[in-house]
Formats: C-alpha cells, sequence, structure tokens
C-alpha cells in the first residue's frame, strides 16, 4: 500500500531525502510503498518497522539538528553581499556570548564574539526539554573563495569545545569549455580506453595508448580525447571489470600502466630478461590476438612484473634517497592519508583473499577490520609496510603516465585536452565504501526506472551515500572524487549528473519496480562543483539522459555545465529526428554511449537481437513494437539527413544488410553542424563495431567491457574509415591543425 497522510513513516522518510512519489519517463505517477520506505530507511539505519519506531527516529534526527549550534557545513554562492550563519541557542542562553573563529584556506585568521541575544529569531524548537531558537548571524568579513573552517563556542578560549563548520565559498558558475581559447565548437573521439588496442601493449589499453590515441586525432584536428572512466577497480578480481562499478573513483585503476614504460622496466635487467622470455613472450601474443580481454590473463601477465620494478625501485632508489624517491615523498604527502588509507585497503583486502576459503569482500572481513580507523587495520599496516607502499607506488606510476598523456594533449595543441568519465557512485565492497563506511547505505543499490531502452529499469549494484551523512562530511568524498579526476583532466563528464540532487535507490531483494528517488543537497553540491571545476580548470558535462526535472536543467545550465545529447533521443513529439540547428549550443552531442547500441548496430537492430536473445523484453508485444519500428527509425534518421542534404545515395531504410561507410560519415556530419560546442566521435561507430559495449541489465550472459576494438592503432593510421569520418566532422567544425 502507499504511504499516505501525514504519517510518521512519511515524515520521517521526506526528513530523510525519500521522495513519496515519482513520474516515469512516460509522464506516469508512481507512489511509493510503505515496503520500500522501511527497507530504505533501515538501510540508512533509521528504524521506522512501526509508526513508534519511526516517531522515535524522526524525534532523534530533529534533536540532533537543534543541538548543534553551527550546522557541518555552510556553502555559499557569489557574488555575496554577506555569509549568514544560522546558529541554534538555547533561550536559556540567549545573554551568554558566543566566540568565534574563522581560520581561512590560505592560513588568516580571525576571531572575535556574537550576543545571541542581538540577533533576529528564524526559527523556534526543541530538543532535551529545552526550547532552542536558530538565529541568523552574518559573518564580519566575508571570505574568499574556498575552503574555510569557522568555529563557534561557548567560552572565550574553548575552541576545542566548539561546532566546527566548514564553510565553503564557491564561484556562479563552472569553469567555461571555451577559457583556454580555440574555436568555439571542437571535437574529439571517444573511446574505451581498456577497448584499445596497439602492437606493443600487453593486451588491454594502457595509458601509453591514450598518448598514442591524442596523437593520432589531436594531430588531424580533436581539441579533446575523451576516456571511459580510469577509476581503481579490484586487483585481486580481475573479472570485476566495469569501469563504472568502481572501488574508489579517486585513485586509478592499475591495469592501465604500460609497464614498460615505468624507469625501473629500462634499469631492471633482471625484469626485462624475464619479459623477453620464451614462456612469457607466447603468454603476452595470446592475450594481444584476442578480440575479449581476458583480464585474468593481463592481471596475471602484470602484476608481478610490477612487483618486481617495486622492488628495483625500493632497493635502488628509497634506500639511497634518490630524485626518484623524493618525487614518491612528494606524491605521497600531496594525496595526503587517504592514498595510504587507499593502499591499506588493498592490502587487507590482498591479506583475506589468500585465507582459505577466500574472503573478497570486506563487509566479511572480521568486525576488527571494518573500522580503518581501528587497532587492528593500524597493527596491519605497521606489519605489511612493503606492500602497503607498493600499492602507493603503483597509483603514482599511474598518476605520472596518466600526468604525461594530458600533457601530450596540450603540447600538441589540444584546446580542451583529457575529457575524463567520473562514475556516478562505487561498488558496495570497495574500498570507498569501506573508508566512508557510515556515509554509505547498507542494504540499497543504485539503479534506474524503466525507461524506452531498459523496460525492467536497472539495478547498478553501486552503493548510495546517505544524504544526511554527506553533509555531515563536508562533501568531502565528492570532494576528493573531483579533484582526483580533474586533476588531468581540461573537461570531466558526470555520469547521471541528476545524482547531484536525487538518485534512484533500490531496496535489497526488490527490482527497479520497488525504487524511489532520495533527495540531495543539490545547491550545495552544485557549489562544490563549480569551485572544484575553477581551481582545476576544468570544464563539466553532465550525462543528463533519462527521467530528468527541468529545474535540474535549469540550474546545471545556470552554472555553466554542458548538456549530453545524443542522436538517438533528440527527437520532436512525432518522432522525427531534430535538425542540427534544434540541438542547444551549450550541450556535448554524441551518437551513443556505452550503455547503447553502436550506430551499425543500432541501424542492423543488432540489439533488438541481443535483448531478445537474452530475455530482457518484459514481453512479446513489447519486442514485437521496438522491432517493427525500427524501419521507420532508420527512414526518420535518412528523411534528417536528406534535410541538410547529407543523406548518401543508395541506402533503403527498409532493409539492414550493411552499414556503408557513408551513413556513418553523414551521421557524424550532422550532428557536427549542430551549434553545439563539443561533439565526440565513437571509434567503435567508426570502425563498424556492431556489438554494444555493455548491455544493462546483464552481467555473465554478455561480455560486457570486454570487446576491443576491430582494428589496432597502428592501422588506425591509415585506415580511409577514420579518415572519412574526420574529414567529414571538420568541414563541419574546421578547428586548426597543430
Amino acid at each position: 500500500m502507499p504511504v499516505s497522510g501525514p504519517s510518521a513513516l512519511a515524515r520521517l522518510a521526506e526528513r530523510c531525502g525519500i521522495r513519496l512519489d515519482y513520474h516515469d519517463i512516460w509522464g506516469s505517477v508512481h507512489r511509493v510503498s510503505d515496503a520500500t520506505c522501511r527497507g530504505l530507511l533501515a538501510s540508512m539505519g533509521e528504524a521506522a518497522g512501526s509508526e513508534e519506531e519511526a516517531a522515535a527516529s524522526l524525534e532523534r534526527l530533529d534533536a540532533a539538528e537543534w543541538l548543534r549550534v553551527t550546522p557541518p557545513v555552510l556553502v555559499v554562492r557569489e557574488p555575496l553581499a554577506a555569509v549568514t550563519v544560522p546558529l541554534a541557542v538555547p533561550v536559556a542562553r540567549l545573554a551568554t556570548p558566543l566566540t568565534w573563529t574563522l581560520g581561512l584556506e590560505d592560513g588568516t585568521k580571525h576571531a572575535g564574539t556574537v550576543a545571541p541575544d542581538a540577533l533576529p529569531v528564524t526559527q523556534r524548537g526543541h530538543a532535551d526539554g529545552e526550547e532552542i531558537v536558530r538565529l541568523a548571524w552574518q559573518l564580519p568579513l566575508v571570505p574568499p573563495q574556498g575552503y574555510h573552517v569557522l568555529h563557534v563556542h561557548p567560552g572565550e578560549n574553548d575552541a576545542d569545545a566548539g561546532f566546527r563548520t566548514t564553510v565553503i565559498v564557491a564561484p556562479a558558475a563552472c569553469f567555461p569549455l571555451g577559457a583556454s581559447g580555440g574555436p568555439p565548437r571542437v571535437w574529439g573521439p571517444a573511446v574505451q580506453l581498456y577497448a584499445v588496442r596497439s602492437r606493443r601493449s600487453w593486451g588491454i589499453g594502457d595509458f601509453t595508448d591514450l598518448a598514442a590515441v591524442v596523437d593520432l586525432c589531436v594531430a588531424r584536428g580533436a581539441a579533446l580525447v575523451g576516456v571511459s572512466p580510469l577509476h581503481a577497480l579490484f586487483p585481486g578480481e580481475p573479472r570485476h571489470a566495469s569501469p563504472y562499478s568502481a572501488s574508489s573513483r579517486a585513485f586509478w585503476n592499475p591495469l592501465h600502466l604500460d609497464v614498460e614504460a615505468t624507469p625501473e622496466f629500462a634499469e631492471c635487467t633482471a625484469v626485462q630478461a624475464d619479459v623477453a622470455s620464451e614462456g612469457f613472450r607466447a603468454r603476452l601474443a595470446a592475450v594481444r590476438a584476442a578480440d575479449e580481454i581476458d583480464y585474468a590473463a593481463v592481471a596475471a601477465l602484470k602484476q608481478p612484473v610490477l612487483e618486481a620494478l617495486y622492488r628495483h625501485f625500493r632497493e635502488r632508489q628509497l634506500t639511497s634517497g634518490a630524485e626518484r624517491a623524493a618525487a614518491f615523498d612528494r606524491f605521497r604527502v600531496e594525496r595526503g592519508p587517504a592514498l595510504r588509507r587507499y593502499a591499506v585497503f588493498e592490502a587487507l583486502a590482498e591479506h583475506f583473499r589468500s585465507q582459505d576459503p577466500p574472503v573478497r569482500s570486506w563487509p566479511e572481513w572480521p568486525d576488527a577490520y571494518q573500522d580503518p580507523e581501528g587497532p587492528a587495520v593500524t597493527a596491519f599496516a605497521a606489519s605489511r609496510r612493503n606492500r602497503v607502499e607498493f600499492y602507493e607506488w603503483l597509483q603514482w606510476q599511474c598518476g605520472l603516465q596518466l600526468g604525461a598523456a594530458a600533457r601530450r594533449a596540450r603540447e600538441r595543441g589540444a584546446t580542451v585536452g583529457l575529457y575524463l568519465d567520473v562514475a556516478v557512485s562505487v561498488d558496495q565492497a570497495g574500498f570507498d565504501a569501506w573508508a566512508g563506511r557510515g556515509l554509505f547505505a547498507r542494504g540499497a543499490s543504485l539503479g534506474a526506472p524503466p525507461d524506452d531502452f531498459n523496460l525492467d529499469g536497472q539495478d547498478w549494484g553501486l552503493s548510495p551515500m546517505v544524504p544526511g551523512r554527506l553533509r555531515d562530511t563536508a562533501y568531502a568524498p565528492v570532494i576528493e572524487a573531483l579533484r582526483a579526476n580533474m586533476r588531468h583532466a581540461g573537461a570531466v563528464r558526470l555520469d547521471h549528473v541528476m545524482a547531484l540532487q536525487r538518485t534512484f535507490w533500490i531496496p535489497a531483494g526488490g527490482s527497479a519496480r520497488d525504487g524511489a528517488y532520495v533527495q540531495y543537497p543539490f545547491a550545495d553540491l552544485l557549489g562544490v562543483l563549480a569551485l572544484e571545476s575553477r581551481r582545476n580548470a576544468c570544464a563539466v558535462v553532465g550525462e543528463d539522459l533519462g527521467t530528468v526535472p527541468d529545474e535540474v536543467r535549469a540550474e546545471l545550465a545556470a552554472l555553466g555545465v554542458l548538456s549530453y545529447r545524443l542522436f538517438y533521443f533528440s527527437r520532436d513529439a512525432d518522432g522525427a529526428f531534430l535538425p542540427p540547428s534544434a540541438y542547444p549550443a551549450q550541450a556535448l552531442v554524441a551518437v551513443t554511449t556505452h550503455d547503447l547500441p553502436t550506430l551499425p548496430g543500432w541501424w542492423l537492430g543488432r540489439d533488438l537481437a541481443v535483448r531478445a536473445a537474452l530475455q530482457l523484453f518484459p514481453d512479446e508485444a513489447r519486442r514485437h513494437r521496438q522491432e517493427a519500428a525500427r524501419p521507420d527509425d532508420r527512414a526518420r534518421a535518412l528523411a534528417a539527413l536528406t534535410g541538410e542534404g547529407l543523406a548518401p545515395a543508395g541506402v533503403d531504410p527498409s532493409t539492414a544488410d550493411g552499414v556503408p561507410p557513408e551513413l556513418v560519415v553523414a551521421i557524424y556530419r550532422f550532428l557536427a553542424r549542430c551549434p553545439a560546442q563539443v561533439l565526440t566521435v565513437q571509434l567503435e561507430d567508426v570502425l563498424g563495431q556492431v556489438d554494444q559495449v555493455n548491455v544493462p541489465g546483464t552481467v555473465e550472459q554478455y561480455p560486457n567491457w570486454r570487446r576491443r576494438l576491430p582494428a589496432d592503432l597502428e592501422t588506425l593510421e591509415t585506415d580511409p574509415r577514420l579518415e572519412g569520418v574526420i574529414a567529414g566532422v571538420r568541414r563541419e567544425r574546421p578547428t586548426p591543425t597543430p
């Protein structure tokens, strides 16, 4: 039964951010059930099994809010005339002055006192038997952009007993894409880095391959190179391959390391000899020749060699205090305690996987090791010092090689540079969930309600952050993830950008049809995004596909975030494809994305055949409707091309015997003609790949994240298909060759 009326359950659900209804992509209203509310509240740690429990939980949350003198975080956006801080003070203590200190980010400190009884009252409440009022206090100064710390405390010299508020002063908008110069409309390739193949890499695309893509495309006029998420996954579980289901969004996946590009490889003759051995070369040839990535085989090749190279580094560099040792120390200082904690987690995960039977997920570890700050974890880190250091060294190598690719892009003249993808959240079994154990919900996962391409909805298996607890951290995990990904990027794509305002939670044991939306502090997160974007000179693209509230698009547009528009979905009410002139300027346009069919696959109806074979249609009637509609969609696409004088001759939309390269060129010219600031070119489309990268709703039934591009980088240098698409794109949006 749906939640109705002002019940304690309904009030608690709304207090915790759970929306009690939502509109789906077809405009229908869905009411959220009592069972869903209770399940999601339980995942947040809120008891709501009965009305009495819900009322008690609500009372406790309200009391905690009233008993804080200041909020944990205050985000304000420029331009600012003043900064108003809410103060919660018991009526009985209104005559007692409060002492405050404000530490600015640059080290400057300000201090003073404030008289509560001189401030205006904005709200009244009760907690612990006391009447409390909320007051509006204006700081006597306006801090500059940045992260500052405010303490408000009852005595004159009692800062440690005070209430700490992180004051975040953010700019009005994100870093604009065109701020670094160059033409107003740019383009670049979009690649799944793992899928890139070359004759020198070890069975998976690596950072040197990324630099080669930069060389290949920037020399032909590309302003950016887009890359799938490079987030840290699970070294001990290499088959866990989805780059959108990360262990951590703040660290990198070492499988993308080019082992032979490390300085240690050039120095270590013993490792060179091992790699040159007949047995190793045979294994290497096998992973290079495969059309699907064998992640376990790749890891088995790379991990032992990287371990040997680390030992060489430790023996030759760290013990001698050489310059590279100093550079490693600087990296560790720069990344701070988070890096060490991540490395400790990886060493712990490795240790527990080695047990008999193996323990593969941190929630299954002994309780003593589930607390990152606990004595057991501290003792383990001290006893495994070198192993912890090895995982720090891997991250250093990743940062060096990714940074080199980013510099290569700038040096070659790319006006944007690398365009990196940031996943919406993390896997429940990963580092971020362990390090922020109290932050993430237990017993719920993120997903999406049903839509045209995923008729049963989606359960991504990702762990949602509890909104109130995220606020208690002053948004530190979000800041860390943004900062890490923006460090080497000229632009980032935020996957499912609506998560800044709301995410779709699915209770444990339920399906996407049982889910509900949970609200987040949207205005605060927009401020954090703008501040990190400006600080890192990094533009932002928001993937806003699916069900997006109008206010979200409006706020993102005002912030300077580029919308994400796909050819497949850009249609009018009658289903006709929009002409190029109808696309917005503040947008990135593309034909498709990783969760949708490639252009050749869409034209041929391969996606429909795969979904039918995998039984992903909820019923046969819907399957037949979509299959019958695809010829009409092809006809509409050709009509749109004809309207622009771009339709290739001899293409019959009623049949799909093949996909001529001229059709691919025409559709990319069509998109290149629109006013959108950015166009990305999917290499799978260019090379005629018919199978999509990932089929949502599948795990083992389909080779998700394992397909390699059908041509290597060396061949692409002279591939007429790539030259044809690039020539067509540059004809519509000419860019100077560096």
